[in-house]
């Protein structure tokens, strides 16, 4: 099956053999297929993040493996799980970590220009992006300038400048009003669709999780 996330039995064991000792993943295994938008949902505390971590190759298990593309990430040296990272997989967050003495545009030409784009093509990519989220007309601004959701929309346009071939999305609209994190949701969603990218965003709204392809639940460090 074309995979473009794979997680094998994932463990993670925090403070091991010493006082304190937390399992927070044990044996966690997903896959994930181009195209397809799934939802992540636990309590606080469950280990949505550091799963996430996990699988975008900020952090390593201590047992277990982690594929992108079929390719086996686990074992890599730094700098080759770096340069994976910074090509296959996205990042959102619930704040949107925009570079504030940025543009909109520069906040998305940035991350292209440093995995080795030419200004110009990343200068339109970055204006195809916006437009696709309705800020055409807001590339110039700089975040203090936008509203939360229009912050956000760019930060969701940054995380797919590169062409990735995975999103990750952390409570990616955790940070707003009901009537505006629908509305970023229908924006991130439309990007993803279009793109045709795998998407895995951890979320507390039901309903968000409801809107997505299927949902994943994390229990006891386990995914069902």
């Amino acid at each position: 099956m074309n995979e473009a996330l794979a997680l094998d039995g994932i463990e993670k064991i925090y403070n091991r053999g010493r006082p304190g000792e937390v399992a927070v993943l044990r044996g966690a295994s997903l896959t994930l297929r181009p195209g397809e938008v799934v939802a992540l949902v636990a309590p606080s505390g469950a280990g949505k993040s550091t799963l996430l971590h996990i699988a975008g190759l900020l952090d390593t298990p201590d047992a277990g493996q982690v594929r992108l593309g079929g390719r086996g990430m686990t074992g890599l040296p730094d700098r080759a799980r770096t340069a994976a990272r910074r090509a296959e997989v996205g990042f959102v967050y619930q704040f949107h970590h925009l570079l504030p003495e940025f543009t909109a545009l520069e906040n998305i030409v940035i991350p292209q220009l440093a995995n080795g784009a030419g200004r110009a093509a990343a200068e339109a990519r970055a204006q195809d992006l916006l437009a696709r989220v309705g800020l055409a007309a807001r590339a110039g601004h700089r975040p203090a300038a936008l509203s939360g959701g229009e912050q956000q929309r760019v930060a969701f346009c940054r995380a797919l400048a590169n062409g990735p071939r995975l999103l990750l999305a952390d409570e990616p609209t955790g940070n707003l009003d009901p009537a505006t994190s629908d509305r970023v949701f229908g924006a991130l969603m439309d990007l993803v669709r279009d793109t045709g990218l795998a998407a895995l965003i951890a979320t507390h709204n039901p309903e968000l999780a409801a809107r997505m392809d299927r949902i994943l639940r994390l229990d006891a460090g386990r995914l069902a």
